[in-house]
């Protein structure tokens, strides 16, 4: 037991027996009873084990949604039951997160019984970010105090910091960003009082490949809970960090078990694998930094569907199957060694026509940038790209009117605009050409300020990961044809297929992003409708176009007669 434990422990009478000071596991189960939670999955009893018996300094990463920030809330909780003297610093990567932490340990001692005696009294502390407990003594520093982790840390000490998700998307997308979060930790040993009673706990989910708790010391021992066991080739990239349970699992060969599903079942996670995409998937549920090659570049040319793309109406139902027979051996590919395109599996027999058009332009910024370009039509969940590419140029009229005949051949209803260069300057000079090019659409503009390669992966993986991109099989071959025009060591950079097949969630991955970023703009308009399952929209239209025709047949004077004569159900099964 470490000095902290025995200082909990041996900080009440000897002769106190009271369970719930004797082991943190019993009061979390209290504290879910009185907040109407179901009881713990054994997940949540492991971390709350590890809380009270692991060492002084540890960091738990366990999958998104697991519940550790409760699991801690109580753990604070507990410490100041067990002994009200201690002080405790709640760090997040935001001062709102960290306070939400603390409002929840105050909702927690105003609900349960027993820590009503935890109250703050009449002259301690009592605010919804920082709060004194009743029985606790004067002091400089509160008893449960909140910072964001890039607010003035100095300024208290602490027993106990809780580093609850420091890292997030927004302060660690380049490696400057978590040098300087990195820094800001290293804050942390300036505040922490000395031993006994002093205690890291970290709490977090990688971000990145290089998250920064890859880089914690080594004095830190690091507890990992993944959604599912992993497999067998996967289990080195944890070391010896799995949690025991799990390490078990996967020496039982259980590869793929979900680790507590009673959180998350297999279709929860199959689901979460959807949305989130491989790489996605393999940081926030998995905790696995260390991605093979063909994770950290997870758009794959195999999971596009090549199919000409009709002008006016589409099938409903489009379907995907990599076999053997549906490789198209004669478009040139631009990715990975051994990636190949695929004809579609099989169309369905119903078509209609597109729910929407949209081009989306990413203009040329500077020097040697292309304005890329991508058109899109949207039907049943599936978007359908019959052209997409690049042009030199950017502000001239050669470009503008380029654009302007893109748009009116594919009959565009909108084009959407990054307007990041020129403050919107673009659009304006676009609008005029399309005017006397006769284009009647909307345009829309959009700004980025998320890193670019998170941002169109985002977009783009789990899109083409479920099969709901079709392209033409003329774009494949213009796009081939149109890098032809540069030399030799910047041409494959050029390409789309290129560019989708060799970005990674790194800063500056690509050379050239042109194309691919036209193409992410393209995909994110349609995301709305990109939670639709493209077969359920198929069968829901049949339905309703079935039902039509039956109202057709129902209104028919003659149906009536018969229904009126007794021969309706005859009539009515003979018409079906």
């Amino acid at each position: 037991m470490t000095e902290l434990k025995a200082h909990l422990l041996s900080s009440t009478d000897k002769t106190d027996t009271d369970p719930l000071k004797a082991d943190f596991r019993k009061f979390l189960w209290l504290i879910w009873k009185h907040i109407g939670l179901p009881e713990p999955t054994q997940t949540q009893y492991e971390i709350a084990y590890f809380l009270q018996h692991g060492p002084n300094k540890l960091c738990i990463q366990a999958f998104r949604g697991v519940g550790k920030s409760f699991i801690t809330s109580a753990f604070v909780l507990w410490c100041l039951y067990c002994d009200p003297q201690l002080k405790i610093m709640v760090v997040s990567a935001s001062k709102l997160r960290a306070d939400n932490f603390v409002k929840f340990c105050k909702m927690l001692i105003a609900t349960v019984p027993e820590l009503q005696h935890l109250k703050p009294r009449q002259g301690q502390r009592d605010s919804s970010v920082e709060f004194d407990v009743g029985p606790a003594t004067p002091d400089q520093s509160a008893s449960v105090f909140a910072r964001g982790i890039d607010s003035q840390l100095a300024g208290g000490r602490a027993d106990i910091i809780v580093s609850d998700d420091v890292e997030v998307p927004n302060n660690s997308m380049t490696a400057e960003m978590r040098d300087k979060l990195q820094e800001k930790i290293k804050e942390f040993s300036a505040i922490i009082k000395p031993l006994p009673t002093s205690r890291f706990i970290y709490l977090g989910t990688p971000q990145t490949e290089d998250s920064i708790y890859n880089k914690l010391p080594d004095t830190i021992v690091t507890r990992i809970w993944p959604a599912q066991v992993p497999d067998k080739d996967l289990l080195v990239a944890y070391g010896d960090q799995l949690a025991p349970r799990v390490a078990r699992m996967a020496a039982e060969e259980r590869f793929k078990e979900p680790v507590d599903p009673a959180r998350f079942d297999m279709e929860d996670l199959l689901e979460r694998f959807s949305e989130y995409g491989a790489a996605g998937y393999q940081l926030q549920f998995m905790l696995n930094t260390k991605l093979s090659d063909e994770e950290r570049f997870p758009i794959k040319l195999k999971n596009l569907i090549i199919s000409p793309v009709p002008p006016e109406k589409a099938p409903r139902e489009i379907n995907w199957l990599p076999n053997p027979d549906r490789v198209l051996k004669d478009l040139p590919t631009h990715g990975m060694a051994g990636d190949r395109y695929y004809s579609p599996a099989s169309l369905g027999h119903m078509f209609s026509e597109y729910t929407g058009r949209v081009m989306a332009i990413d203009p040329s910024g500077r020097g040697a940038d292309e304005t890329g370009y991508a058109v899109g039509y949207e039907l049943s969940g599936n978007i359908w790209v019959p052209e997409a590419g690049g042009l030199e140029g950017g502000y001239d009229m050669k470009t503008l009117e380029a654009l302007a005949a893109i748009a009116k051949r594919r009959k565009v209803h909108t084009i959407v605009l990054e307007s990041n260069f020129g403050d919107g300057m673009f659009g304006k000079l676009l609008q005029p050409v399309l005017s006397t090019a006769g284009v009647l659409c909307e345009v829309v503009e959009t700004r980025s300020t998320s890193m670019k390669e998170m941002r169109i992966l985002d977009v783009l993986e789990p899109v083409v990961g479920s099969h709901r991109l079709i392209v033409d099989p003329e774009v494949v071959l213009e796009d081939d044809r149109s890098i032809q025009k540069y030399e030799g060591m910047i041409r494959n950079h050029k390409s789309l297929f290129h560019q989708m097949t060799h970005i990674c969630r790194e800063k500056g991955a690509l050379k050239k992003d042109d194309r691919v970023d036209a193409l992410s703009m393209l995909v994110a308009h349609f995301v709305d409708i990109m939670d639709q399952d493209a077969k359920k929209a198929a069968d829901r239209q049949h339905q309703e176009w079935l039902m039509a025709e039956l109202d057709k047949i129902h209104q028919n004077p003659m149906a009536q007669a018969a229904v009126g004569s007794g021969g309706g159900r005859m009539l009515w099964n003979r018409k079906i």
